[in-house]
């Protein structure tokens, strides 16, 4: 189990007159075994932390940590203790080669453990990976397009668990999925995390999703954490103003959109 810090992280893009400093002065732990939800509207630099902590944005300022050891940078040491840390992308379309079977997909992500393996270790451990999301072994053959959504995204999560990371980054996960299959992936989560206590920092906009999934919750606006605690105490006693407007925005079944009473 593996505790992962983010300490004072600035993100800035672009330079001179024009940079955008998308990350403010983040100050954050995900505690080791557990699952912190990152909410805030589109924009606020949720996804820019998620790319800051697996290298694939250069913070500013600051230092991210797991366990205590640095990850930010070239050295061998960052680089092999990076690799613990795994993202999970948003769009399951867009993040498998279209070209290559899934299992030589999930197969390619297990270099990440720097251990040979031979042709049937490799093949087992994918079959492995495959039933551990709930996906026939037989169909490491086939193509992503022979998957739907909801399985390519749990094909995903199988091809991140190759690596044998110890903290999961999941980034809007569920938000390119149909709502009758998001459930799914959710509670494949939730069971992953249980079996092989993993550390997740878990990343939506969906206040809904993350009440379901996370222990403790940081809300973002416009690259600052405005408000962090848990989650129950958070999304029902909000203490910022943004997250009473985030609470509040949230539609309720019978009830119009501008906040008025029905008739």
């Amino acid at each position: 189990m593996t505790t992962l810090e983010f300490a004072d992280v600035s993100v800035r893009y672009g330079h001179g007159a024009g940079a955008h400093l998308a990350v403010r002065d983040i100050d954050l732990t995900v505690a080791s075994g557990r699952v912190h939800g990152l909410v805030g509207e589109s924009g606020s630099g949720k996804s820019t932390l998620a790319a800051t902590a697996v290298g694939l944005v250069r913070p500013a300022t600051g230092a991210i940590r797991l366990d205590g050891a640095d990850i930010v940078g070239g050295s061998a040491a960052a680089r092999r203790a990076r690799r613990r840390v795994q993202l999970v992308f948003q769009d399951p379309y867009a993040a498998l080669d279209p070209r290559m079977p899934v299992g030589a997909s999930i197969a390619e992500a297990t270099r990440a453990t720097g251990r040979r393996w031979s042709r049937s270790e490799r093949s087992r451990r994918v079959g492995e990976l495959l039933a551990m999301v709930h996906i026939g072994p037989d169909r490491a053959g086939d193509l992503p397009s022979a998957f739907s959504g909801g399985q390519r995204q749990r094909i995903t999560i199988a091809r991140a668990l190759a690596a044998e990371p110890d903290v999961i980054i999941a980034d809007e996960i569920t938000s390119a999925l149909d709502v009758s299959v998001q459930g799914v992936v959710l509670n494949l989560l939730r069971e992953l995390q249980a079996e092989l206590a993993l550390t997740i920092l878990f990343i939506s906009h969906n206040l809904a999703v993350v009440r379901y999934v996370c222990d403790t919750v940081s809300v973002m606006r416009d690259g600052r954490i405005v408000e962090s605690g848990a989650t129950e105490s958070v999304l029902s006693a909000p203490r910022d103003p943004y997250t009473r407007e985030l609470l509040a925005a949230i539609p309720v079944l019978g009830e119009p959109f501008d906040g008025g009473t029905t008739r």
